[in-house]
C-alpha cells in the first residue's frame, strides 16, 4: 500500500507538533507517494507496521489511492499493542520499546514547554533512541516541570 502526508501531517512534521518518535519521524519522511509500506518498514530504520499504523490512525498519512485513513489502517497487518493505563497484565507485558514510544510525546511536551530554559534539556529528549534513555533524562524532566506535571511520563516508563 503506498501512502502520502496529509494536509495535517505536513504541519505536524513543520511544528513538531505531535512529537514523534524518532523512528515515526523518518517513518513519516520517508512516505511520498512513491514508496510502500513494505519499503518503508524494511528500509532498516527499525520503523515497524505499528509505528506506521499509529501514523495512520493519527491522520498524519493517508492512502495514495483514496481510502480513508482508518480504512487503510484496518488494511494493514499489524501486532496488538497494549493500551497506557488498561491494567496491571497489560502493563506488566509491555516492552520497553512500547514505553518509549509511549513516553516520547509526553518527555517532548512536556521540555518543549519549558520554553529557552528547557532547550537543552529538550535536545537530549529527541536524541533519545531507547527506553533507557528516557529513564535517565526523567530526573532532570521532573526537577524542570516538576512532580505533578511529570506523573503522566512516570507513567508511561513504570518508573
Amino acid at each position: 500500500m503506498i501512502l502520502v502526508k496529509t494536509d495535517a501531517g505536513q504541519l505536524a512534521l513543520k511544528d513538531r507538533s505531535l512529537g514523534l518518535t524518532p523512528r515515526q519521524r523518518s517513518a513519516f519522511i520517508l512516505f511520498d507517494g512513491k514508496r510502500s509500506v513494505a519499503d518503508v518498514v524494511g528500509a532498516g530504520l527499525g520503523v515497524s507496521e505499528q509505528d506506521v499504523d499509529q501514523l495512520v490512525l493519527a491522520g498524519l498519512l493517508a492512502s495514495a489511492d483514496g481510502m480513508p485513513a482508518r480504512a487503510a489502517a484496518a488494511e494493514a497487518p499489524s501486532k496488538p499493542q497494549a493500551a497506557v493505563g488498561s491494567d496491571a497484565a497489560t502493563e506488566e507485558r509491555r516492552t520497553p520499546q512500547q514505553r518509549y514510544q509511549d513516553a516520547y510525546p509526553i518527555a517532548t511536551r512536556l521540555t518543549a514547554g519549558l520554553g529557552l530554559r528547557g532547550f537543552k534539556l529538550n535536545l537530549q529528549v529527541e536524541g533519545a533512541t531507547r527506553y533507557e534513555d528516557l529513564v535517565a533524562l526523567a530526573p532532570k524532566i521532573r526537577a524542570a516541570v516538576g512532580p505533578d506535571a511529570s506523573a503522566e511520563l512516570d507513567r508511561a516508563l513504570d518508573v
